[in-house]
């Protein structure tokens, strides 16, 4: 177990959210609340697993830290058992959408950051994919539930009475004109065509994915589900809500019980 400052006597949970642009790290406490502080660290390109750990040590080795038990480690892409089948951003030379690295693309693909986590920091790690994290942080656990998180791209979790599916990596998936969802709702786009423009946008491409799904709730949520506007909210089919980022989060507690 990893000792940082004073010890505590509850579960302590040290979470990990990685996004393309940061990678936010808190512990929580075994409610879920912060514990401290929460830090935020830009991401530096080419990034490899091995940045990201530095990440994670520089945090827990702050003096005014406290002891956790066990870390959560939300990543986007596709991560199946804790091993890194696919990440879109960290296998770029210079962040989401810019050439491909070949040796950040080797060193990710096929990773088993789970193990790599454990054996850095000594204690028991759950890596799931980011937006999994956010719906444990979120879903009732009655009913299929979607999950979407907006912010470099496009994040999402499928849950059934509390139950994860397999994952599914809708943003990769083909939308229109050859392109994917992420090409047309991700951040560079959201830059290009302004916040109205495209929210309107994110409309279709979330109604059109409904006669697939057929949610009984969609949670919207991710840095950037803040710059949809109220006149476009209750525009979206189905029962939705919009959810904090921060259930990117402080979802780390709560999706312990709901895979093991």
């Amino acid at each position: 177990m990893t000792q940082v400052s004073h010890d505590t006597p509850e579960l302590c949970t040290l979470a990990v959210d990685c996004g393309g642009g940061g990678i936010k790290v808190c512990i929580l406490d075994s409610s879920g609340h912060v514990i401290g502080h929460a830090r935020r660290t830009p991401v530096a390109y080419p990034f490899s697993p091995e940045n990201l750990v530095k990440i994670i040590r520089d945090y827990v080795s702050e003096k005014d830290n406290t002891t956790f038990h066990r870390m959560t480690v939300g990543m986007p892409g596709m991560i199946r058992h804790g091993i890194c089948v696919y990440t879109p951003h960290y296998i770029r030379e210079h962040g989401p959408h810019t050439r491909l690295n070949p040796a950040m693309q080797e060193g990710w693909t096929g990773l088993n950051v789970q193990q790599l986590m454990e054996d850095s920091f000594g204690v028991p790690s759950l890596v799931m994919n980011d937006a999994e994290v956010a719906a444990a942080g979120t879903v009732s656990g009655e009913g299929l539930e979607l999950v979407l998180t907006f912010g470099t791209g496009l994040g999402s979790a499928v849950v059934d009475n509390g139950v994860f599916s397999p994952h599914m990596e809708f943003s990769h998936a083909p939308f229109k004109w050859g392109l994917t969802f992420d090409d047309v709702i991700g951040e560079l786009e959201r830059v290009r065509l302004g916040d109205v423009a495209w929210s309107r946008r994110v409309l279709k491409a979330v109604n059109s994915l409904f006669p697939v799904i057929r949610w009984d709730k969609l949670y919207i949520g991710g840095g950037n589900a803040a710059y949809i506007p109220e006149s476009v909210r209750p525009r979206f089919l189905g029962d939705v809500e919009f959810i904090p980022n921060a259930a990117g989060l402080s979802g780390g507690v709560r999706i312990w019980d709901m895979v093991r």
